[in-house]
């Protein structure tokens, strides 16, 4: 009888706090409307971005291992002299430099603020973006990634990047100091 009536009282907060999280949600989505969508536009303009000849500049990976998604990968070497090397699984350890910068060209986020510009760091510790794009590069890759929001952070405030951001990222692939099997 006593569960009950802690039950009963116990009812009325998890609905309090259902309806707070949801209005959280909807406060997010409505404050950054206008951000999202410019995002978005964004996304889907460097997603038909062309190249001086009119072939696309990224190319799009979707992995088979998560469905529906879109990562824009734009290679700057020469696949050729990289493709014998090393290719990280998810659980590799990958040594790594960065510039992450919002569609407007802003940055937000570098390694080279490290004293050596490299960081080490495990694929499936990163966002998914990161974990689709590393996978698909050769040690001695340099690349342009562009990740859209749900590869990213989705509609969470994060280390300070804004909900809805569709980020850009210029990358090198160091090393894979640990080859770890999935």
């Amino acid at each position: 009888m006593l569960k009950a009536k802690l039950l009963l009282l116990a009812l009325p907060l998890l609905g309090f706090t259902a309806v707070s999280c949801s209005n959280d949600d909807d406060d997010t989505w409505n404050k950054y409307a206008e951000w999202r969508d410019v995002n978005n536009s964004w996304f889907e303009q460097e997603k038909n971005r062309t190249n001086a000849d009119g072939s696309l500049f990224y190319e799009i990976l979707s992995p088979s291992w998560y469905p529906g998604s879109q990562v824009l990968i734009h290679y700057y070497n020469d696949r050729s002299l990289t493709q014998n090397n090393l290719v990280p699984y998810v659980t590799s350890t990958v040594s790594v430099k960065y510039v992450g910068y919002y569609y407007n060209g802003e940055q937000f986020d570098t390694s080279f603020a490290n004293t050596d510009s490299v960081i080490t760091i495990k694929p499936a510790e990163t966002i998914a973006g990161w974990q689709i794009a590393l996978t698909n590069m050769h040690v001695g890759d340099s690349v342009d990634v562009v990740i859209p929001a749900d590869q990213g952070y989705g509609a969470s405030v994060t280390s300070g990047v804004n909900p809805y951001s569709v980020l850009r990222f210029s990358m090198k692939l160091k090393d894979i100091p640990e080859y770890q099997l999935p």
